[in-house]
């Protein structure tokens, strides 16, 4: 919700004066002591819908202006000689809105309808020299109200470009920092994960060339040699590209369950729901929920089997994902980094986690992500 200037809501203080001018309009009315005649209540009826209407100016300016407008005229037309206040600050609001041509238009309309309207109540009958000075006055309290509202108007749109400017910097330097990132993350980190890598595949094959049983711990090595290799590449591709191209998603979880099963456990997965409404950025915490969650299966839980089960409703997306480790009520693990990891990915999407034993055994990790506010 918009604020003013003292931080009331906009609504409120839009509401607010809306009616104040409608009882200043209507207080001045009824000071020209008009008897209780048809033509009377008509008056005082315009006068209280000309104040009201300007509730709604910032939501409709153009449709305000036109009624404050025919209020205006209309009760000059019943005899209040009353100035056209709520039609200033109709022409204030609809000149900050942009509407320039339209507001000279209907001001031009109102202006010559308003003494007509007053000389066919009989109003205008003190001489042609008044009404002159009086066609002026009000000429001069249109020109300083469009003013008031073209100068606003003017003002937002500098501060808007000024506040996009700003954005702009900050995110070239932050086009910056990444490509810094990427680069240095290049020159080092990749060269000696691609030594461990390579040195391992080496092993592997010497080892099988000699005839000789391949240790299960070189075999890990290897493996989590080349998933690093895939996670850097794919790490610094989304750092050069800005973010719009990023290396999983929720369709890349299918592979990954796939993976944890060449391993030798015994992992099942299953998907419910439309896939295409999940927004990428819940696809990502998806895919990065269900790795942590295999990983730790992996190295921690001693388990024989696991299960991923996700499922995509309109408002919500639900991940779980079960094994039968070692884990019991009595014996829960402390969290760890890649726990808090998860933690945090959850809460930045406005979701919630759960990761704690079972009560039959095994551990369970249960994530539940808003996928209307994610998107």
């Amino acid at each position: 919700m918009s604020r003013g200037p003292f931080g009331v809501p906009a609504r409120l203080g839009d509401g607010a004066i809306a009616v104040g001018i409608a009882a200043i309009l209507l207080v001045t009315g009824l000071s020209k002591q008009h008897s209780a005649t048809n033509s009377a209540l008509l008056g005082y009826a315009l006068l209280t819908a000309g104040g009201l209407a300007l509730a709604g100016r910032r939501r409709a300016p153009v449709p305000v202006l036109a009624v404050t407008g025919l209020c205006a005229v209309g009760y000059q037309a019943a005899g209040f000689d009353v100035p056209a206040v709520a039609y200033l600050f109709a022409v204030y609001a609809a000149v900050r809105a942009g509407h320039r041509t339209i507001t000279v238009t209907v001001s031009v309309a109102v202006l010559a309808a308003l003494p007509l309207a007053a000389l066919a109540s009989g109003l205008h009958d003190i001489g042609e020299a008044f009404a002159q000075a009086r066609g002026a006055l009000e000429i001069a309290w249109l020109i300083a109200a469009a003013a008031a509202g073209e100068a606003l108007r003017q003002a937002e749109r500098r501060a808007d470009e000024a506040e996009r400017t700003r954005e702009e910097t900050a995110r070239h330097r932050a086009d910056e920092e990444r490509l810094h990132i990427a680069r240095e993350l290049h020159d080092s980190l990749t060269h000696q994960i691609s030594i461990i890598k390579v040195q391992a595949e080496v092993a592997v094959h010497v080892a099988r060339k000699r005839g000789e049983q391949v240790p299960q711990a070189l075999l890990a090595i290897q493996e989590a040699g080349r998933e690093a290799t895939r996670e850097l590449r794919a790490t610094l591709e989304a750092l050069r590209d800005d973010g719009l191209t990023q290396p999983h998603e929720l369709d890349d979880v299918p592979e990954l369950v796939e993976r944890a099963r060449l391993t030798g456990l015994d992992a099942s997965l299953t998907i419910e729901g439309q896939q295409q409404d999940v927004p990428a950025a819940v696809g990502r915490t998806v895919y990065r929920i269900v790795q942590e969650s295999l990983t730790n299966i992996a190295r921690h839980a001693g388990a024989a089997t696991a299960s991923v089960r996700i499922d995509c409703r309109p408002d919500t997306l639900t991940i779980r994902v079960d094994d039968d480790g070692r884990a019991t009520p009595d014996t829960s693990p402390p969290p760890g980094v890649g726990l808090l990891g998860m933690r945090e990915r959850v809460t930045a999407l406005g979701g919630r986690l759960r990761a704690e034993p079972r009560g039959e055994g095994g551990f369970t990790v249960q994530a539940e992500l808003p996928v209307d506010r994610a998107s």
